[in-house]
């Protein structure tokens, strides 16, 4: 697999033609600012790798302790976190779901300590509001994030076959169909002996008679 100096070298290279072919596409300096962005940001600090101690881990630095539960509870490589779509759908709910409760800890604070007023049905209303009047731009940001973590997939599938085709030749980048065995009960194993052992015994009885 490509180290972590390769999928930063490739994210740096592959940007300006993300960013070329989407201001082709849109025609929109601002969706081409945020696809660009989300790109470079998923790319070296948001990609799949933040489930072990890797680049993109030791890039967030004094927050990267909030990391250590998704490290925790997900293996790596798996298909939660190296999985298409799914994996940066899940990084950004839980990216979303830790800076939310932090906020939330700092305004029940606040409003203890300095009795500031806040309410909550407000703030979350104005927030659905923001969703849905930015869905676009949100939507452009995510795909560039998407973007910057599947040019890390391609490039450790693209690694982890040329080793393998260098070692077994073309039979290792097909799909491999395993024959499985008919297993044996130890009943059919016990018909089998007790038939084996009649056999003997009527061969011996035909002998004797003979």
């Amino acid at each position: 697999m490509p180290s972590g100096r390769t999928h930063d070298r490739i994210t740096l290279w592959t940007l300006p033609w993300v960013a070329g072919l989407t201001l082709w596409q849109t025609r929109s300096g601002n969706i081409t600012l945020l696809i660009a962005g989300g790109f470079l940001f998923g790319g070296l600090m948001f990609g799949p790798d933040l489930d072990i101690y890797s680049r993109h881990y030791q890039r967030w630095g004094w927050f990267r302790w909030i990391w250590l539960p998704y490290q925790k509870s997900l293996r790596h490589r798996s298909f939660l976190s190296h999985g298409p779509i799914i994996g940066t759908t899940l990084r950004v709910i839980y990216l979303c779901s830790m800076v939310g409760f932090a906020i939330a800890i700092i305004l029940l604070l606040a409003q203890k300590l300095f009795n500031l007023q806040w309410d909550w049905q407000i703030a979350g209303e104005s927030m659905g509001r923001s969703l849905v009047f930015y869905a676009t731009e949100f939507l452009a940001l995510f795909l560039g994030m998407e973007l910057g973590a599947m040019s890390h997939y391609l490039s450790d599938w693209s690694g982890s076959a040329y080793k393998r085709f260098k070692k077994k030749g073309v039979a290792s980048l097909l799909p491999s169909v395993k024959i499985k065995k008919r297993k044996t009960s130890s009943r059919t194993t016990r018909r089998t002996r007790t038939k084996t052992s009649r056999r003997r015994q009527n061969v011996k009885v035909k002998s004797q008679d003979k």
